[in-house]
């Protein structure tokens, strides 16, 4: 029978079997990122709609047709597209920069769900998930690659073997001006030949013609002036301290002088993930450095760097490297009448020592209980019957090597924390 609801067009629902992989991610962020000194910080999932405008930039994508943005009460609000803008908007508003000193900016980092309206497709949706940092207050090449590696550890912490870091640098405003002519020049011979969408990029901001995803255009463009032949001596200087600090840290990557970020904030380094495990939407995660966005969110003039990941592909890849859904320590096996009535006791005793214990909320056949136990990923069955509780001693199977002992209640805990 067709179920009469379904959850809207571009959401999923995150079932039970797929939440080990995600909660696999959500502890290995949490334990990576603050290992290198980052604080969690959660921001609301709506604000100012001019928040995104300002930020962002008018002529992305993403405030052009992609926005959920609400009127109520004389006031507009957009479900987040992003999370920078939000987390910038908290640093200005909480003047969380006074407490940043020199070599000691602020780092944060996020987890949560986003909103773009667009075209649903694998690795694509409506309703997405991501994790991400911000370090404020950091000029110096150091951070863009510090933070670079504490990616590319956690994504070794995940068992992400398939990726490749691709490095670009796009400037500053000096560099940004002579490319920006240069690359007008070039293309005005070449508009004819481009796609609609990159015809109207070049003219509001043309180097934003590089996210073009049409192949015939992207074959075109990879004949189009490098950026890197027009950076200023600053910016060269900052990428190749960059690239340096890399090179010691021991992270390959790729230089990509066709890698631009979607977003109108980034300025000098960026960067992006991508794995070829993923299909088209190749892209694990991206960021790079946004000096000038808190200024321009009323803050003082204070540099920024960070980058956010989509938590739907590094799943699906973290599934791939053997992050299943979470097993349940064990099932009690309830063998008979008193065996079900002492198992209610005994198997609160036995969470109140930390375990994650199964029950059964009926008395069940052998065959359905040892059944349950599979489908839980459970691994140890624990049998409890009437001669288990005149003896006061339990079986205890290894469900994954199918070798069983016996224990009193109080070595349970003990055996399975051992396995």
């Amino acid at each position: 029978m067709a179920p009469r609801f379904q959850a809207p067009r571009g959401t999923h629902d995150i079932l039970p079997d797929e939440i080990g992989a995600w909660r696999r991610i959500e502890s290995a962020t949490r334990e990576v990122f603050e290992r290198y000194g980052f604080r969690e910080i959660r921001t609301p999932i709506f604000e100012s709609t001019e928040l995104f405008t300002r930020s962002v930039g008018t002529s992305t994508d993403i405030v052009r047709k992609e926005m959920y943005t609400l009127s109520a009460g004389g006031e507009s609000m957009t479900l987040r597209p992003e999370a920078t803008a939000p987390v910038v908007r908290a640093f200005v508003e909480h003047a969380l920069y006074r407490t940043i000193a020199e070599g000691y900016p602020e780092r944060f980092y996020y987890l949560g769900p986003m909103f773009r309206y667009e075209r649903p497709q694998k690795g694509r949706q409506r309703q997405f998930h991501q994790l991400g940092v911000e370090v404020l207050g950091a000029p110096e090449p150091l951070a863009d690659a510090e933070t670079i590696e504490m990616v590319w550890s956690l994504l070794t912490s995940l068992g992400i073997e398939d990726r490749e870091l691709r490095l670009n640098s796009i400037g500053d405003d000096d560099t940004r001006g002579r490319y920006r002519a240069a690359l007008t020049q070039w293309l005005a011979p070449n508009l004819p030949l481009l796609c609609e969408d990159c015809r109207r990029r070049a003219e509001d901001n043309p180097l934003r013609v590089f996210d073009c995803k049409v192949e015939a255009d992207r074959r075109l463009l990879a004949k189009a002036p490098s950026v890197l032949d027009h950076l200023s001596d600053a910016a060269a200087e900052h990428f190749a301290a960059v690239r340096s600090a890399l090179d010691g840290y021991g992270v390959p990557y790729v230089v990509d002088p066709r890698l631009v970020r979607g977003l109108d904030y980034y300025r000098r380094t960026v960067f992006e993930v991508v794995s070829t495990g993923l299909g088209a939407q190749n892209a694990i995660l991206g960021g790079g450095r946004y000096d000038g966005l808190v200024e321009e969110l009323g803050g003082p003039a204070v540099p920024g760097f960070g980058f956010a990941a989509g938590m739907e592909r590094l799943a699906s890849l973290a599934s791939r490297a053997g992050s299943g859904a979470p097993a349940t320590d064990l099932l009690l096996v309830a063998l008979g009448p008193a065996g079900f009535g002492a198992g209610i006791g005994l198997a609160r005793r036995l969470r109140a020592r930390g375990l994650s214990v199964a029950t059964s909320l009926a008395l069940r056949p052998l065959s359905a209980q040892l059944k349950r136990a599979e489908r839980l990923r459970a691994r140890f069955a624990l049998f409890v019957g009437e001669g288990e509780l005149a003896r006061g001693r339990f079986g205890l199977k290894d469900l994954a090597t199918g070798e069983q002992i016996d224990v009193d209640e109080d070595g349970i805990a003990d055996a399975v924390r051992k396995a």
